[in-house]
């Protein structure tokens, strides 16, 4: 872990690690699947959006195949919205039917779980899904459900007061994983 110039937050993860972390990931996925033809990538918004078409391009790279990506939209399945807030929805893109696909959910953090519980009510909206896994870039603690990631970048114990910024070039004009204290 290293300081970076901003004094509120310290790098987990750099560029060049972020990127190690997900090839890493995209191979083990390419373990855990049997035929990448039935595999579907979901990002959750926002960061997991953007991951998954990150991942998308590395899996294609491995396997000189196109994957199946695009996203899902929890927001109207979460049960905290009072506590959270509400954030604009964005929309569900499916490229293809989710019925016997083997579904990956790709989100940048896992905290409570709560995001994954409504993720996976939200996908049984659109069909049922052979498997259905968990990738994320980060995994904090402190759940509030009983979901855990079959495939996780790196854990990082939390305090409640502390922040994880997945931060990604095409969104943010920089690459890495931070490590922030909340103002209060």
């Amino acid at each position: 872990m290293n300081e970076t110039p901003d004094e509120k937050r310290v790098e987990i993860l750099s560029e060049e690690e972020l990127g190690r972390t997900l090839t890493r990931l995209a191979s083990q996925v390419l373990e855990t699947v049997s035929d990448t033809r039935m595999l579907l990538l979901l990002g959750i918004p926002t960061r997991g959006v953007h991951l998954s078409r990150v991942l998308a391009s590395e899996l294609e790279t491995l396997t000189g195949a196109p994957i199946a990506n695009g996203s899902l939209d929890p927001t109207f399945h979460r049960d905290d919205l009072i506590r959270i807030g509400t954030r604009m929805v964005q929309p569900t893109e499916l490229p293809t039917s989710v019925e016997g696909r083997q579904v990956v959910l790709v989100d940048d953090v896992i905290f409570t779980g709560r995001t994954v519980r409504a993720s996976l009510e939200a996908l049984q909206a659109w069909g049922r899904a052979q498997r259905v896994m968990l990738l994320v870039m980060v995994d904090r603690g402190h759940r509030e459900v009983p979901i855990q990631p079959d495939f996780c970048g790196r854990e990082v114990p939390t305090r409640r007061s502390e922040l994880i910024e997945v931060r990604l070039r095409d969104v943010d004009g920089e690459e890495g994983v931070y490590l922030r204290a909340i103002d209060k």
